[in-house]
């Protein structure tokens, strides 16, 4: 019969509680794992999945057992590394979110909204495409095996029971820059045509006031913006995989102990 001590028995509970803690936070907070089309019961397998997968090759003694105050306070600082190791990525995607945002607002239909159940709101339908061709991408490449492989990493550069420096969360506070910088890179082709399009408009406005600008000019920046739109969009991928690859260094960046 196999018998176990209170210590043996605190050393195996710790060993998989505090890497699985870190791995729910994030799973519950970095994309593609934090939408509502995933089951909570598929991220709570796939994070016990992980942990199993890992802790046998972590070998780090954890300092404290799980009932302690010392190991609720472990638990703590677990929960929010994971929280803010899929925040650095989701800024990635707020910036898609952001530059779709502009996009229809600029185009005129920032009106035209469908509902959105990742996000429970109504989004418009540009910025929808566009969110949902960003995930498609950074499927495509093997993004959510990339930020798996990144928390994996960040045991050994954050080891449990290792507190961040004070820089690692200036540093994710400075990451916000991500959304409003690559939002506007992204949309930048639309912005100039339809900058273009509204000061033409305007200097016909002035030749001859007698046209209606209302009527003629909402289905000529709508149609500029769908051409816009269609031609820029096969040269996206680069500048896309430059913000997915940005959020990844930034999840493990962060972090990282000088």
């Amino acid at each position: 019969m196999i018998s176990l001590s209170s210590t043996e028995l605190n050393a195996w509970l710790a060993a998989y509680f505090f890497p699985l803690a870190r791995i729910l936070a994030l799973l519950a907070a970095a994309p593609p794992f934090y939408y509502t089309a995933l089951p909570r019961r598929v991220r709570l397998m796939l994070g016990l999945a992980i942990t199993i997968a890992i802790v046998p090759a972590l070998g780090t003694p954890f300092p404290a057992p799980p009932s302690s105050g010392q190991g609720l306070l472990i638990l703590a600082e677990q929960l929010l590394i994971g929280f803010a190791m899929g925040f650095s990525m989701r800024l990635a995607f707020s910036a898609i979110d952001l530059a779709g945002n502009i996009i229809s607002f600029q185009m005129g239909l920032g009106f035209a909204t469908s509902y959105d159940p990742s996000n429970a709101s109504q989004t418009p339908v540009i910025s929808e495409l566009i969110a949902v061709l960003g995930l498609l991408l950074f499927l495509a490449i093997d993004g959510h095996l990339m930020v798996i492989s990144t928390l994996v990493q960040s045991f050994r550069a954050l080891p449990v029971g290792t507190l961040p420096g004070r820089d690692s969360w200036m540093n994710i506070a400075q990451a916000g820059g991500i959304i409003f910088s690559s939002g506007l890179l992204l949309t930048l082709p639309i912005i100039v045509a339809l900058l273009i399009t509204n000061t033409a408009l305007g200097v016909l406005g002035r030749v001859a006031p007698q046209l209606n600008l209302i009527v003629i000019g909402f289905p000529i920046t709508i149609t500029l913006g769908f051409t816009t739109l269609y031609v820029t969009l096969p040269y996206l991928n680069v500048p896309l995989m430059r913000l997915f690859e940005t959020g990844l260094q930034a999840m493990l960046g962060n972090f990282v102990l000088k």
